[in-house]
């Protein structure tokens, strides 16, 4: 079950979930809440759990003009300030994941720590590992009727809708987003960067993001892809509690992590 909240920017659909602190899930694009089936319940254990639907997904409306990170990222914004009052951990996989970066570096004291799965922060075609498959994407394409039949049945803007907003997504993905290592490096939330190692994005650009963010750690999952929630549930469960639930990253040999003064990378 859940409760429509009126933003400024778009009366949003959320649903809660479990006790304890707020952990803000934020899913992908095209999806809804219902992709969080394999996480829900693990994290709903340990987390008071707020899952929003962005406009123009799920139960959201869309909103007229083109979809942007940043309008969904301010939605964010306003939804932790008035439905979960305050600070929160963000877990965002895919579109979730770069408003999640979003969010943290416009408003880094509503962020906690952050887990991105499956992001990006340049356009599709300066990231992704085959790029031309955003040419491939069109509303009633064999490839995007997952997404449709996600969308066509709860939506309230009626499933004729889909054309409008399949459009709005893909041109998203053409142009968006636009951040730069020097603007990640601002990121101050402690952020866990997880990826599959077949994913949608180049393994490289990847390894930058996390490279990046000062105060990150990276999981590649092996035997995974963009869907690697889906399929690798208890690992990636795993990775997201402990990444909440650690304070502070100790090693026995630290080189990134390495103070100004410290022992050093050790020897060898």
């Amino acid at each position: 079950m859940g409760d429509y909240a009126d933003l400024p920017g778009v009366r949003t659909w959320y649903e809660t979930d479990g006790k304890g602190d707020p952990l803000v899930l934020l899913h992908g694009g095209f999806c809804t809440n219902d992709t969080w089936g394999a996480q829900r319940a693990e994290l709903a254990a340990a987390y008071r759990l707020f899952l929003p639907e962005r406009r123009a997904h799920g139960h959201t409306p869309d909103v007229a003009g083109p979809l942007t990170y940043r309008d969904m990222a301010d939605d964010t914004v306003a939804f932790l300030e008035t439905v979960v009052g305050g600070p929160a951990h963000l877990v965002g996989w895919s579109d979730g994941g770069v408003v999640a970066l979003l969010v943290a570096l416009a408003r880094p004291d509503l962020v906690r720590k952050a887990v991105v799965i499956g992001a990006t922060f340049r356009p599709g075609p300066e990231c992704f590992a085959a790029p031309r498959m955003l040419d491939a994407m069109a509303p009633d394409s064999p490839d995007m009727r997952f997404f449709r039949e996600l969308y066509e049945p709860v939506t309230p803007d009626g499933p004729d809708h889909w054309p409008v907003v399949a459009a709005k997504v893909i041109d998203m993905w053409r142009t968006q987003p636009t951040l730069t290592a020097r603007d990640l490096a601002r990121v101050a939330a402690p952020t866990l960067v997880l990826v599959g190692d077949d994913d949608l994005m180049t393994l490289e650009h990847t390894v930058a993001l996390y490279r990046a963010v000062s105060d990150a750690r990276l999981a590649v999952v092996p035997g995974a892809s963009h869907l690697v929630p889906l399929e690798q549930p208890a690992l990636v469960n795993r990775l997201v509690l402990e990444h909440l639930a650690q304070d502070t990253v100790e090693t026995m040999m630290p080189v990134r992590r390495a103070t100004a003064g410290g022992a050093g990378a050790g020897t060898g």
